[in-house]
């Protein structure tokens, strides 16, 4: 369903407006989570086994957007990722916690994968990595607006979910209006087809790329939420930062972040997907390699600020992977084992954060995220090719 007159002013409204919003809402929630479950008196594992359980919800996120389309699931997805989040500013116990992930998980998985459909369907190859790029960077400014509006919410660390709840419920009636239907027709009525069989088929029709791009971007994205996750904990549990001080080292790497997205976008239709991905990551890992050897504000936020200026250089370069390998039949089955391999990666780098910070310290869990970044180089420097068909 790519438009030959396709123009990006056309994505604002359905597709760059809401994820700002949302974008926003988690900038807000961010900066602080990792402490927030923490704060539940728990050990550095379960405090990342509560942020990583949401990569559940992706199986069945793939089942919805290919039978109830995009525009649904996009909405259902807001709806339980508000439930979540007011579960998160009311819990009282680590269950209430894992209770709450496992709704937003599936619902953030919704949302995601639906929106990644919906792209697809819209955008031309020879468009898609300014476009994808373009979102990713419109996404790294809601989550600054929202860390930067987080400095002001003082030190109530339950406060940031419920202004998270009304960023999300103005999304649901901004979506609700604008985003229309792309999914194909024949789809639309060939609702008996099993899902099960179909995911299974397009599992085995691209195994080979699943088991060489999607490994490289378990990598990426463990690297990716790891960061997330062990540059609060590390601010505060070892260099011993207070809470605005945590918030300021987000907000201020997050900055340098959203500022590469046009030369990610540039980097990736006028070169190559490879041009932005291989230095972007190793440019990553080299700043998670050396947060360990920081000690004070400043050093830690120069150690950010190189993890993050990678990251923009990556900026959109998984999402517009896996739109170009994804096929034409089967699109959303596709979208959903992509988005699964990058969600395992997701949950891996909780993991790795905390049993590692467990064991050895959260300096170590630094050094094995690196590593891990390397690898992704290296996966994606030899074992995948260029997705960039020229004309």
């Amino acid at each position: 369903m790519n438009n030959p007159k396709f123009s990006r002013v056309s994505l604002i409204l359905p597709i760059y407006i809401p994820a700002f919003l949302l974008s926003t809402g988690i900038g807000i929630v961010s900066p602080t989570l990792s402490i927030y479950v923490k704060s539940f008196e728990l050990s550095y594992t379960l405090t990342t086994v509560v942020l990583a359980v949401g990569v559940l919800g992706n199986v069945p996120a793939g089942i919805l957007v290919e039978r109830f389309g995009r525009k649904s699931s996009m909405l259902l997805g807001l709806v339980m990722i508000g439930l979540s989040t007011v579960g998160m500013g009311v819990a009282t116990n680590l269950f209430q916690l894992i209770g709450a992930q496992l709704v937003g998980g599936i619902g953030n998985a919704l949302w995601m994968l639906a929106r990644h459909a919906y792209m697809t369907d819209v955008i031309p190859l020879a468009n898609r990595g300014r476009a994808i790029a373009l979102f990713g960077g419109v996404n790294r400014m809601g989550t600054f607006a929202g860390q930067f509006c987080s400095i002001f919410l003082g030190v109530n660390l339950r406060l940031p979910f419920f202004v998270y709840t009304g960023i999300v419920v103005l999304n649901f009636v901004l979506c609700f209006f604008f985003i229309p239907e792309t999914r194909p027709s024949r789809q639309m009525n060939d609702k008996r087809r099993p899902y099960l069989r179909n995911l299974l088929e397009v599992s085995r029709q691209h195994i080979r790329i699943l088991a060489t791009a999607g490994i490289g971007q378990v990598c990426v994205q463990t690297l990716r939420r790891g960061c997330h996750i062990i540059i609060p904990l590390y601010a505060d549990e070892v260099v011993g930062l207070t809470t605005q001080q945590v918030r300021s080292v987000v907000m201020v790497s997050s900055a340098v972040d959203m500022s590469m997205f046009p030369v990610a976008g540039f980097m990736m239709d006028r070169f190559g997907r490879r041009y932005a991905t291989i230095p972007g990551i190793c440019i990553f890992a080299t700043g998670m390699a050396l947060m360990p050897f920081t000690g004070t504000f400043t050093w830690l936020l120069l150690a950010a600020i190189l993890m993050r200026f990678g990251n923009g250089v990556a900026s959109g370069t998984m999402m517009t992977l896996g739109a170009d390998l994804a096929p034409r039949e089967g699109t959303g089955e596709f979208l959903g084992l992509w988005r699964l391999t990058g969600d395992f990666g997701g949950s891996a780098g909780p993991v790795v954060v905390g049993n590692i910070a467990d064991l050895f310290g959260l300096g170590y869990s630094g050094f094995a995220l690196g590593g891990i970044g390397y690898l992704a180089v290296t996966i994606f420097l030899w074992l995948v090719p260029e997705t960039l068909k020229r004309e």
